[in-house]
């Protein structure tokens, strides 16, 4: 037995734990980014109880198109939903988003497109089929 557990123990110790990286300014852009958008999904949701959610800019955001800055800026500036403490909090999140990305983390951020419709329509899953089943 200690034969099979020397070498185990020798191997356990030479391993590093594996410590996560700190987030990044863009991991956390992207995260939150993701964030909003499935908040805001869940708002579309309520829009039966609360009327005021139909006047609100949509949100699908992705932060690799240029649109997003302004995207944020208009659904901050957005009038509220007086008596729904789900669209203060997402209000909130997107403002702390704008704020991440236009001051923090500018220069961390590579814009790919300027497509502003693109941001109006929730962004398509697409689903790769196993080989099998083309």
């Amino acid at each position: 037995v200690r034969t099979v557990m020397l070498p185990l123990l020798l191997l356990l110790l030479a391993v590093p734990p594996a410590w996560p990286a700190p987030p990044t300014c863009y991991s956390r852009m992207l995260s939150l980014s993701r964030e909003v958008t499935n908040d805001f999904q869940r708002l579309l949701a309520a829009e039966l109880q609360e009327p005021c959610v139909r006047h609100l800019p949509r949100l699908y955001l992705d932060i690799h198109n240029y649109c997003v800055l302004a995207k944020l800026r208009d659904f901050v500036a957005s009038p509220q939903c007086w008596k729904m403490a789900q669209a203060d909090a997402l209000k909130e999140k997107v403002r702390k988003l704008y704020t991440i990305t236009n001051v923090y983390c500018r220069r961390d951020l590579v814009f790919l497109s300027d497509d502003c419709s693109a941001l109006e329509y929730p962004i398509p899953v697409t689903t790769i089929l196993p080989d099998r089943q083309r």
